[in-house]
């Protein structure tokens, strides 16, 4: 009797106990702040940390980007390429170049696969809504070339004929919108569009100007067409749409380089030799980004 008499007395102060246990109020977790070690990078520190520049480039279109007989990536953009991990990395060699197609140049930058491209990308407004452009560094225009003997002497023959692109080039897009009526042959590589034209596959190779001179001047039974396709219009690199650190720091870059007129010693180096003598450099090169277009 006396146990049950304590047991009663108990219940209502395990009852006392349970509730004071309900209503006690727990303080929400704090938010854990990000330290230093965990904060998100800047674009340019993810580069400094991976302590590597990826670049995409052409392997077969000299004399801007082709690999050389050691197998070696070298030209004008290649060489740019360089330039930039220098002065960002401290060593021209902390770049890596992954090859590129003009089909592929945005879906590279979209996947982030490289950092930048360097690889003759003409800016238009279509190629603007799907990358970020820095300020350029070319200037260029569409032409054809022919074989030396062929009877085409102006673009509107090429109505009729087979005309070569290498696909997603500026001359693709171009003819494609203006002229959906031209029969044209494409092909992935400038390489295997130039080796169509030599084969006979077709009438004329629409491409940028600057790489049809180059290949009319080591092929002298090759000419180019006076007539462009649609106005000049400025080359630039490219980053991923939206990393504006990336682009502003080429866009400095340029604009350094542009003082030391390093875009000039490459021309001498890779472009002069392509093109005919009474060529004058400001009208390939853009120095300092400056276009005035």
């Amino acid at each position: 009797m006396k146990t049950a008499k304590s047991s009663l007395l108990l219940l209502p102060l395990f009852g006392l106990a349970l509730l004071a246990g309900c209503n006690k109020t727990e303080e929400p977790p704090k938010p854990k702040v990000a330290s230093e070690s965990t904060a998100p990078a800047s674009y340019l520190e993810k580069i400094k940390a991976r302590d590597k520049l990826i670049v995409g480039v052409f392997t077969d279109k000299p004399p801007f980007g082709f690999v050389d007989e050691a197998g070696r990536y070298v030209g004008f953009d290649t060489d740019i390429g360089r330039q930039f991990a220098k002065d960002l990395l401290g060593d021209e060699n902390k770049v890596e170049f992954v090859a590129v197609e003009p089909a592929s140049r945005i879906p590279f930058l979209q996947s982030d696969k490289v950092d930048l491209i360097l690889a003759n990308m003409t800016v238009t407004p279509e190629r603007k809504e799907a990358v970020e452009f820095t300020n350029p560094n070319l200037k260029v225009a569409v032409q054809a070339l022919v074989p030396q003997a062929s009877d085409v002497k102006s673009l509107q023959d090429l109505a009729s004929r087979t005309t070569i692109v290498t696909t997603g080039t500026t001359a693709d897009i171009w003819l494609t919108k203006n002229h959906p009526d031209w029969k044209l042959l494409k092909f992935e590589k400038n390489s295997e569009s130039l080796q169509a034209l030599a084969n006979g596959r077709g009438d004329a190779y629409a491409q940028d100007n600057l790489v049809l001179f180059s290949w009319a001047k080591q092929n002298p039974g090759y000419r180019v067409l006076d007539e462009t396709l649609g106005a000049e219009a400025p080359i630039a690199p490219a980053v991923k749409k939206g990393n504006i650190e990336l682009r502003d720091w080429v866009n400095a870059e340029l604009a350094k380089l542009g003082e030391e007129k390093y875009l000039l010693k490459l021309y001498d180096q890779y472009v002069r030799k392509e093109l005919s003598d009474d060529t004058k450099p400001e009208s390939v090169i853009v120095e300092g980004g400056k276009w005035q277009g």
